[in-house]
């Protein structure tokens, strides 16, 4: 077992902290206050490689492993969450659909263009009435000669609003339960397809999050990707990878409430002396510290297992529970070492608190979590 970065690795993660430092930070307050979608920031993260990093240079990727992934997205959240968000789901969920689950054709077409950045991508499942209950999605797709005719609508789609592409999920045979489920391949102006309403968010506010609404929308049959009725199932393999992105989002979003908490308490003084010298002080930041590297190896382990084509269901899942959830204790802490100035946005402690809670909700929430880990392991052997 190995726990040194390789000089690749290390020379990644210096070289994005430097994009986020030069191109993100000068700009965070601003975009979250005016909830603005950082487009040209973006455009120029794919052409730097960081929105194909999971997938083969023979597609237009990066050709990195889950670990160098890990280290992109836990880097661009460090300053900006909502960019790690943006970052994360255009690379795990629309693009890595695409990539594990598309036909050759499919992936010729559309990996190049989103892995560049040319084109944002989207994924939608979830439905107002209809998360992880896959027998409760309303949105349907019935066969119509050479192409099928989708109707409803999908909420919560991270970058609703300004992707080319979006991969939705959409009820083909009710009976079926799980295995009615199929998976399509939209593109920004087919009609019948549209973004609805934006959603006004507590946090990750520069992440556009909102509906997709399908009305008499007709695509081909091309245009399925996937095996009929394995839309559903196919995406509990993309959320097994989705969620080592939000563990990394995570450690990204708490590292960066930690380093902006302990600058704080080098400078602020208290009763003549700086209050990182006060005891609980100390306690705070030491908890803080040791839950990020914890939940960073969890994260790491989980990435390592991937990239080595292992099953990681569990891990994923143990690394997505316990980074969420470290995090929002994190941020909550730094928020109480910056004391009143914690609740003021001159102070991004004020922001990662927001941004944060998202973590424990987002692909899966904290309950989900822990059912699916408690099913993995009901099911091992002893």
């Amino acid at each position: 077992m190995e726990f040194d970065f390789t000089p690749e690795q290390i020379q990644l993660r210096k070289s994005v902290r430097e994009f986020a430092e030069q191109e993100i930070r000068p700009h965070v307050l601003r975009w979250d206050e005016e909830e603005i979608f950082p487009l040209d920031v973006v455009k120029k993260a794919g052409q730097l490689g960081f929105l194909g990093a999971i997938f083969p240079e023979e597609l237009g990727g990066s050709g990195l492993g889950y670990i160098e992934y890990s280290i992109i997205i836990e880097e661009l959240s460090r300053i900006d969450p909502s960019v790690g968000l943006i970052v994360a789901a255009h690379n795990s969920l629309c693009t890595n659909h695409i990539f594990i689950a598309g036909s050759d054709e499919q992936r010729r077409k559309y990996i190049p263009k989103l892995a560049t950045g040319e084109w944002i991508g989207s994924w939608s499942l979830t439905e107002s009435e209809s998360g992880s209950d896959a027998a409760g999605m309303r949105t349907k797709a019935v066969k119509d000669g050479p192409c099928w005719m989708l109707n409803g609508s999908k909420v919560f789609t991270t970058n609703a609003g300004y992707a080319d592409v979006c991969v939705a999920m959409a009820v083909t045979e009710r009976a079926a339960s799980q295995h009615g489920v199929s998976a399509f391949i939209l593109e920004k102006g087919v009609p019948g397809f549209q973004f609805g309403k934006k959603e006004n968010k507590l946090g990750m506010r520069a992440s556009s999050t909102g509906e997709v609404i399908f009305t008499d929308c007709r695509v081909p049959d091309s245009q399925l990707l996937g095996k009929q009725g394995e839309g559903f199932v196919d995406s509990l393999r993309i959320l097994d990878g989705g969620r080592i992105s939000i563990a990394a989002l995570s450690v990204g979003t708490a590292q960066g409430a930690y380093d902006a908490a302990l600058k704080y308490s080098k400078q602020r003084k208290q009763f003549g002396r700086p209050i990182s010298e006060f005891q609980s002080i100390q306690n705070k930041l030491a908890d803080m510290a040791t839950e990020i590297d914890a939940a960073r190896l969890l994260t790491y382990r989980a990435g390592w297992m991937k990239d080595r084509g292992q099953r990681i269901t569990k891990e994923s899942s143990m690394a997505k529970l316990f980074a969420s959830e470290a995090a929002v204790r994190a941020t909550n802490e730094a928020v109480q070492i910056h004391g009143g100035n914690g609740f003021i946005k001159d102070y991004p402690v004020e922001k990662f608190y927001r941004d944060v809670k998202l973590c424990t909700i987002g692909e899966g929430t904290s309950e989900i979590q822990r059912l699916v880990i408690a099913r993995q392991l009901l099911k091992s052997d002893p």
